[in-house]
């Protein structure tokens, strides 16, 4: 099956803005583009034509340099995303893949986080051309836009919570930025392991639909009069947990919120650095690198209560050790298979709309995925 359409569309990204909000502004456009003619494709591509495509958090920092992988400008966001096959080269085996098969991309082999030849494949685009060997058939039951909030988010919980943290079935986990998308997998993922999940956030109608999806306990840690920072939650998580504090933080956020939830630890507690969603601009803007912004821990803190305070880079661990890959997708799909994860996903936007998106995104509005429809 050839694709209907005759000139497709991609987003780009020119340059590197100051922070994501002057990229998205200045930046970035939507383009036509010619749709993909199999006549210049090697034998072991096949096209995409996309239905689905993931806006997170990374493709936002990327379009600043701030994220510690940088696609090059021009390049084409979209980390991850689904669609349907439409053409396939001659070396494609069938049961591999085949036109009109269902399909979702791998972060790790296509698109602005990989890097190499497919890059520039990213997914915020009507098309993509990518090896076979960089797509999955969707799981039966999922749709397109769950399909493509799955490995990154999952993977990321996966790496997080069992290879570094060794979550155990009993102990107790805070989650902080419980509403994001890899924060919503983290509570999917310690609920299947046997924990007991207390989430943070700072909006109840969010913290409300964590709560529906698993979540044992819910806590509000913005400041009851709106100023900036986080109140003292600390009290609350001793008396939901005995007096005891937690065993485990997974910390996606930084900033105040981690100072608190080192406070909110048993002694002894792992303590898992996932980002820095609070403050974003640790590094500087247009790609220049550093970190004139650095998040600072109290180390004593750290010592008083003899935490282990573990740095989680699900990508790059992988690049260092790629043995860790392995064991973590298959347990991913092993469960998917099961029925025992799915993403959620709160909004979608065309992809005209990409810039209503992003924001979305950046302004906290988003729980669990938001995706782009092509």
């Amino acid at each position: 099956m050839i694709s209907a359409l005759k000139t497709g569309k991609r987003v780009r990204v020119s340059e590197f803005g100051e922070s994501p909000t002057a990229a998205i502004e200045q930046f970035m456009s939507l383009e036509d583009v010619a749709v993909p003619d199999p006549a210049t494709l090697r034998a072991d591509e096949v096209i995409v034509e996309i239905k689905s495509a993931a806006v997170a958090w990374v493709d936002l920092l990327m379009t600043s340099g701030q994220y510690q992988h940088m696609a090059m400008p021009p390049y084409c966001p979209g980390m991850e995303y689904s669609g349907v096959v439409t053409w396939a080269g001659a070396e494609v085996l069938p049961q591999h893949i085949a036109p009109g098969d269902r399909v979702f991309s791998d972060w790790f082999t296509a698109g602005p986080r990989a890097g190499g030849r497919y890059q520039a494949a990213g997914g915020f685009a009507t098309h993509a051309v990518l090896p076979a060997s960089a797509l999955r058939r969707i799981p039966a039951g999922f749709s397109f836009d769950e399909a493509c909030n799955l490995l990154a988010n999952y993977e990321t919980a996966y790496h997080c919570l069992i290879a570094r943290g060794q979550l155990r079935a009993g102990e107790t986990v805070l989650i902080n930025g419980a509403s994001g998308a890899t924060g919503m997998a983290a509570l999917q993922v310690a609920k299947l392991l046997g924990a007991t999940v207390i989430a943070t956030g700072r909006s109840d109608a969010k913290l409300a639909l964590v709560k529906a999806h698993g979540a044992d306990h819910v806590i509000n840690a913005a400041n009851a009069d709106g100023t900036p920072g986080v109140r003292r939650f600390r009290d609350e998580v001793k008396t939901l947990t005995g007096g005891r504090g937690v065993d485990v933080v997974y910390d996606a956020v930084g900033g105040d919120t981690s100072l608190e939830s080192m406070r909110s630890c048993a002694f002894g507690a792992r303590f898992l650095i996932v980002g820095w969603t609070s403050t974003p601009n640790v590094a500087r803007g247009r790609g220049q690198r550093g970190a004139p912004n650095a998040n600072q821990l109290p180390s004593n803190i750290i010592q008083m209560k003899g935490l282990s305070v573990l740095g989680c880079p699900a990508a790059i661990s992988v690049a260092q050790d790629p043995s860790l890959r392995p064991p973590r997708l298959a347990q991913v799909m092993q469960w998917v298979t099961a029925g025992r994860i799915r993403p959620h996903v709160s909004h979608t936007f065309a992809l005209a709309d990409f810039k209503k998106a992003m924001l979305a995104r950046w302004n906290g509005e988003v729980v669990g995925g938001c995706v782009l429809n092509p």
